[in-house]
C-alpha cells in the first residue's frame, strides 16, 4: 500500500488531479505512471496543459567552471520529485554548458542561448513537456576570474544550495572551502568594507544604547564601554560577514584567520538556495492521506 500511496502522490504532483482520481488512474493502468497520466487526460481530469498560473518553486541550482569562467544558475520545476529526475538534471547541465559559452547578461538573452540540444528556451520546453510541469530558468550569473585567482564551486544536497567563491591567492581547495562556508553559513557580505556603513552604524548605535542602559556599566570608563560595544558589534555582524564567521571546519577560529593562514582573500561569492523567496503552494498531504487511506 505504501508504494501505491507514493505513486498517487507522484501522479498528483505531475497532473494536479485529485488524490482519489489518481488512485483510480493507477489501478486502471496497472500502476504505470505514463498510462495513468493518459487515463486522466482522456477522462478530462488532468489539469490543462497551460502552466502559466502554476508555481515552479522546486528545482536545482548548479555551478559549472571552465578555465577562468564560471556560471551559477537556478532552474525551477514544480515538484522535488521532478527535480531529482535524471532527465531534469541533464537539462540543467545542458543549460549551464550553453550559458558558460555565452555572454548573456539578461534572462531574455540567456533563454535564447544555443546549447547542444537547442536554445535554452527549447530545452526548458522539452523537459516541461516530458514531465508535465512548469519549468523556468530563474536566475544565473556569469563570473570571470584572473589567472592568479581560484574558483571554488560547491553544490549541496543535489542542488538545493549552490555556491561559487572567487579567491585570490591560496589554491583550489581553499576556494572550495570558502564556497562550502558560504553554502552552510549564508553570509551577506565578504567583510565590513563591503557592508554599507549605515548598517554598521545602526548596529553600533543599538549596542551603545544597550550599554548605556545597563546598570552593570555604571561608573565604567568610557574606553572600556566603547571596547565592549565594538565587541558586541563584531559578534552581531559575524553572522552576515564572511570573514567574521566561525570557520565551519574547526568551529573555533574565524574565516579571516583561515584565509590569512593560506595567504588568500575572498574577492567574490554567490549563493543560490533553490526556491528561496518564492511563495510555495502548501498542500495538507497528511490530512488528505488520513482522509483517503482507508480507500487505498
Amino acid at each position: 500500500m505504501s508504494n501505491l500511496i507514493q505513486l498517487v502522490q507522484q501522479l498528483r504532483e505531475r497532473t494536479g488531479a485529485g488524490m482519489m482520481d489518481c488512485k483510480k488512474a493507477l489501478e486502471a493502468s496497472d500502476l504505470d505512471m505514463d498510462k495513468a497520466i493518459d487515463w486522466l487526460r482522456q477522462k478530462g481530469i488532468a489539469k490543462s496543459a497551460s502552466k502559466g498560473d502554476r508555481i515552479a518553486a522546486e528545482g536545482a541550482s548548479s555551478v559549472l567552471v571552465n578555465g577562468n569562467k564560471a556560471v551559477i544558475l537556478e532552474v525551477n520545476s514544480e515538484t522535488d520529485f521532478t527535480a531529482r529526475n535524471d532527465r531534469f538534471l541533464h537539462a540543467v547541465k545542458t543549460i549551464a554548458e550553453g550559458l558558460l559559452n555565452s555572454d548573456a547578461k539578461t534572462l531574455e538573452e540567456a533563454k535564447a542561448v544555443a546549447t547542444a540540444e537547442g536554445p535554452v528556451s527549447e530545452v526548458l520546453s522539452s523537459i516541461s513537456f516530458a514531465t508535465g510541469e512548469k519549468m523556468d530558468l530563474r536566475r544565473f550569473e556569469l563570473v570571470e576570474k584572473t589567472d592568479d585567482q581560484f574558483f571554488g564551486p560547491y553544490i549541496h544536497m543535489g542542488g538545493k544550495i549552490a555556491a561559487l567563491a572567487v579567491v585570490e591567492g591560496g589554491n583550489d581547495e581553499v576556494a572550495k572551502d570558502v564556497a562550502m562556508q558560504v553554502a552552510s553559513m549564508n553570509p551577506t557580505y565578504i567583510d565590513r568594507d563591503h557592508m554599507p556603513q549605515s548598517e554598521v552604524e545602526h548596529e553600533r548605535n543599538i549596542q551603545i544604547e544597550i550599554a548605556k542602559n545597563d546598570p552593570k556599566n555604571a561608573g565604567k570608563p568610557e574606553n572600556i564601554i566603547l571596547k565592549m560595544v565594538e565587541g558586541r558589534v563584531s559578534k552581531a555582524l559575524q553572522e552576515v560577514c564572511l570573514v567574521d564567521q566561525i570557520y565551519f571546519r574547526d568551529g573555533s577560529s574565524k574565516v579571516a584567520a583561515f584565509l590569512k593562514a593560506n595567504n588568500a582573500k575572498c574577492v567574490k561569492f554567490i549563493r543560490y538556495a533553490t526556491g528561496e523567496g518564492i511563495e510555495k503552494r502548501v498542500d495538507n498531504w497528511a490530512e488528505e492521506v488520513a482522509n483517503a487511506v482507508k480507500d487505498l
